[in-house]
């Protein structure tokens, strides 16, 4: 079975069928956060227990750089105060005063925790992207662009599977 053909499998509906891409693993991005998390038990796991400790969906998502479909995510509607963490390792990533609703059907965010986060570069489209994953498990978690409000003009595009809320 191919890759795509097993994503849309593990992923049902929830979860849109992407081309392979490497895994995160070979991830560059802010290397102060790289080396922070370097010797992490969570970069030591196996696949095996990845598919044991995660929804199908959030698998496809974290493990496999897969994305969900859009407005299909709970975490559109969260608007309490608290911190949205990676679903993988639990390292918190986002602060709701930061979230915004970009129209696009993935949770957004126009700033993160800078010091939690790596990025690649991601030419699976036709255009070059920056993606972003979790800098402790290297959980993928969505693509950063330049069109997001003030005061950073940037957005976080996020895969609402591959965070949880934590109410404050």
């Amino acid at each position: 079975m191919n890759s795509l053909s097993r994503r849309s499998l593990l992923g049902a509906a929830a979860v849109l069928p992407l081309l392979a891409c490497s895994p995160p693993a070979a991830a560059t991005g802010d290397q102060a956060s790289e080396r922070r998390f370097a010797n992490s038990p969570w970069r030591h796991k196996t696949d095996a227990e990845w598919r044991a400790q995660l929804p199908a969906a959030s698998y496809v998502v974290l493990r496999q750089q897969g994305t969900e479909r859009p407005f299909s995510s709970p975490l559109l509607n969260e608007h309490r105060t608290g911190t949205f963490v990676c679903l993988g390792c639990g390292l918190p990533l986002f602060r709701s005063q930061w979230k915004f609703d970009s129209g696009t059907g993935w949770p957004s965010f126009y700033d993160v925790i800078h010091e939690n986060i790596g990025t690649t570069v991601d030419n699976q489209l036709i255009e070059e992207r920056t993606e972003y994953h979790c800098a402790q498990c290297l959980g993928h978690q969505g693509h950063v662009f330049p069109d997001g409000p003030r005061p950073t003009g940037l957005r976080y595009c996020n895969d609402g599977v591959s965070l949880r809320f934590v109410p404050t």
